[in-house]
């Protein structure tokens, strides 16, 4: 595991802020947080998938490349960029693994707010601005939300 604060510099950051802010940014609805999560559970979030390895590209992937030029991978599984709702209290998601093969994963953090990503042994991961988080994603950890901004938004990147 390894943070980096300031991962990107300042102008590339603003703008792939910027494009996930903005109000014609297209998310989509998930009606669940991942695949351990029931219909019943009341947990949603919004997505917009960027690249995966079976299904292609989305149009906005070119804009998140000063992102993943700074990764060093050798093929890329899947981007994902997630945004959470703001809750009453920060709400922590059941613990899944991404992928049930080897392999790495990063999170960076869009916005600063008080929910994170907590890793398998309970170290919790603040959602911090221009802060990445390197971990293998193949073990369990948890997301969450936020209480204190509008939404918790962060890009979720698996690779080898």
């Amino acid at each position: 595991m390894k943070v980096v604060d300031n991962f990107l510099p300042k102008e590339d950051f603003l703008k792939i802020q910027s494009l996930l802010s903005s109000w014609d940014f297209p998310w989509y609805y998930q009606n669940k947080i991942n695949d351990l999560h029931t219909e019943d559970d009341l947990d949603c979030y919004f997505t917009h998938m960027i690249f995966e390895k079976q299904k292609g590209y989305s149009n906005f992937y070119p804009s998140l490349l000063p992102l993943l030029n700074k990764i060093n991978f050798k093929a890329l599984i899947r981007v994902k960029c997630n945004i959470y709702p703001k809750t009453d209290k920060v709400e922590i998601h059941k613990p899944h693994i991404d992928y049930d093969f080897k392999h790495k994963g990063a999170i960076f953090y869009i916005n600063t707010n008080d929910g994170g990503t907590i890793l398998e042994n309970g170290k919790k991961i603040d959602s911090v601005k221009n802060r990445i988080l390197f971990f293998d994603s193949y073990k369990k950890h948890s997301s969450t939300s936020t209480s204190n901004a509008k939404s918790r938004i962060n890009i979720n990147i698996n690779y080898f």
